[in-house]
Formats: structure tokens, C-alpha cells, sequence
């Protein structure tokens, strides 16, 4: 039997809670937890607050069913929702909330993804190289290695992994799979490692790290699901209500910061006299740039080492 309290950690938790608590003022607040996981941070949010109600989406059917399982203590407060987070507002449609007073966002990949072998999303172990969050839909790693041409492997290793190597790596992959499919971690490790020069002295961890963040990410349309889930988010946040999202790479992260940096921006033309109506920020910016994981929270949680935090709140509009 898998223990969810095993398999996760949650990243940033005190901080998380901290940011999205004074978003829970009035009597029976409702929150979105967009990344659902295994429930660490949902299960924490309903222990502080005992009026709150908890939207937790995941694409994962795995995480839904071990979240649902942790979380069954708190009853109705806990509503599980099997989607990708980019269908908050059909969601709340669906459930006839009109908007939620905070929403958190925990990025990337769940630790159960990672550390469950076969789900193939770690170069750590030997697996079939699957990586799609919803094992029932879609194209795995395997397939994209197997049908894009050389050209299209180094583009999304190049955008995604944002890998120095990308050219070479697929020039070796589309070699390699004209011998033999390419449809393990052992085998595509095998291939980065040939390729990818060792700098003396240096320790960036795995050099096939970044190659599978790509395919990751590739995979599961990350990055065009959270472009579709930001403006979605502060839509449906009610005044007061407060938004916090972690992300782990500088792409996630530039999108989170370009859409709340538009949303805390007039949109008045400069040379305007005043604001006209319409016009006036929606959202105030509450992190002072980008926070990172404090050196107690390193130690505990080491996975927190790459999570890059922001967090805005919600204003009157006009």
C-alpha cells in the first residue's frame, strides 16, 4: 500500500499557507488546489482553516484516487476534480461557484511521478519512457522519440530542456532508432552520456536531466496549459482573494511573471491624463520578485531547491 505522506512533501508549505490566509475571510471561503499531487498542501489548507472548502484538480487518476483516499477525513470540504488545471473556469461553471477567494498553484512534476518507477518520468531509474500525467490519453515520451523528426527532438530539447546539446542529441537519437526503438531511460541515458561532454570538475547533476524536463514537458503541453490557466485564475479570484504559484524552471517561471505583472498594470495609455475606465490593475503583486526555499526548507525538503514562488491578490475593479 502506497502512503501518500511517504511519497510527498509538500514545497513551501508554511509560506504557501502564510500567502493564501488572509484571502480566507469571509465564512465559508473556497481555494483551488490546481495541482492537486497527492493532497500535501490541500490537507494542510483544511487543517488551518476548518470553514474552507477545497477544489482539488489533478490530471492524474492516481493522485485523485490516493488524494481522495488521504483526504476523505474532512468530507464534503474536500471536492476532487479529475482535469488539467487549464478548465478552471468550466469547472467552477460546473459547480456553480462564482469565484474562489485563493488558488495555489505547485508546478511541474508530483513527487509520486517521480518516484514510481514506471511512470518513466525519472532518468534515476530504469522504466518504459511513458511521463504523460494521465496514463489513459495521449502520446508518451516514447512515441515523441520515435516520430519526430531531427529537426523537431532539438527544437523542444533546445525550448524546454533549454539544452546546450540539443542538435547532437537528436542527430544520436534519430541514428540509434533506426537500429532499435528507443523506449527506456537506460537507453536514452546511454545516449545523452555519449554525446554530452563531461566539463572537468563541474557536477550539474545527470546530463540528461534537462533532455527529460523536455520531453516532460512536451508530453503533457506544460507550458500551454499554464499560458491558458493564468488569465483563468485571476478571473475567477474574488476581491481579497489571492493567488500563489510555484514553479521550477525559468519557462514556467516567465509565464507566471509576465501574466501577473500584466494583471498589477494599467492598461491606460501613459500619455492619459487618468485612468480610464476598465483600465486599472486587477491584481496587486505581494512577493517582492521571485521567493525562494529558505536554508531550513533546503534541508528538510531538498526538492525544494529549484521552486521559485510568487503570489498576487486580487483588487476592486473599476
Amino acid at each position: 500500500m502506497i502512503q501518500t505522506s511517504e511519497l510527498h512533501s509538500p514545497v513551501m508549505l508554511q509560506r504557501c499557507l502564510d500567502l493564501l490566509q488572509p484571502g480566507f475571510t469571509v465564512s465559508k471561503p473556497v481555494a483551488i488546489d490546481c495541482t492537486l499531487g497527492l493532497g500535501g498542501h490541500t490537507e494542510a489548507l483544511l487543517t488551518q482553516n476548518p470553514s474552507l472548502t477545497v477544489i482539488g484538480i489533478d490530471r492524474d487518476p492516481s493522485a485523485i484516487a490516493l488524494a481522495s483516499e488521504r483526504l476523505a477525513q474532512f468530507g464534503e470540504r474536500f471536492i476532487p476534480v479529475l482535469a488539467v488545471y487549464d478548465e478552471i473556469e468550466s469547472i467552477l461553471d460546473r459547480l456553480e461557484i462564482p469565484s474562489v477567494h485563493g488558488i495555489l498553484m505547485d508546478l511541474g512534476v508530483s513527487s509520486m511521478q517521480l518516484d514510481v518507477a514506471d511512470r518513466g518520468f525519472s532518468y534515476a531509474q530504469e522504466a518504459e519512457l511513458d511521463m504523460r500525467m494521465d496514463q489513459t490519453r495521449g502520446k508518451t515520451a516514447a512515441d515523441l522519440l520515435a516520430s519526430m523528426d531531427e529537426s523537431e527532438l532539438a527544437r523542444i530539447f533546445r525550448r524546454y530542456g533549454e539544452e546546450r546539446f540539443a542538435g547532437p542529441i537528436a542527430r544520436r537519437i534519430v541514428r540509434e532508432r533506426a537500429t532499435l526503438p528507443i523506449t527506456t531511460s537506460t537507453q536514452l541515458n546511454k545516449i545523452v552520456i555519449d554525446v554530452v561532454p563531461v566539463a572537468p570538475g563541474k557536477t550539474n547533476g545527470h546530463p540528461a536531466k534537462r533532455i527529460y524536463q523536455a520531453l516532460r514537458i512536451a508530453v503533457n503541453d506544460e507550458l500551454g496549459v499554464l499560458e491558458d490557466a493564468m488569465p483563468q485564475a485571476i478571473d475567477a479570484l474574488a476581491v481579497g482573494g489571492r493567488l500563489v504559484v510555484m514553479s521550477y524552471h525559468s519557462l514556467e517561471d516567465g509565464i507566471v511573471k509576465d501574466a501577473l505583472q500584466a494583471a498589477a498594470t494599467s492598461s491606460t495609455p501613459v500619455d492619459m491624463p487618468v485612468e480610464l475606465p476598465g483600465t486599472a490593475p486587477v491584481l496587486k503583486i505581494i512577493t517582492r520578485g521571485v521567493e525562494r526555499a529558505t536554508e531550513l526548507e533546503l534541508e528538510k525538503n531538498p526538492r525544494s531547491a529549484s521552486a521559485r514562488l510568487r503570489a498576487a491578490e486580487k483588487l476592486e475593479g473599476n
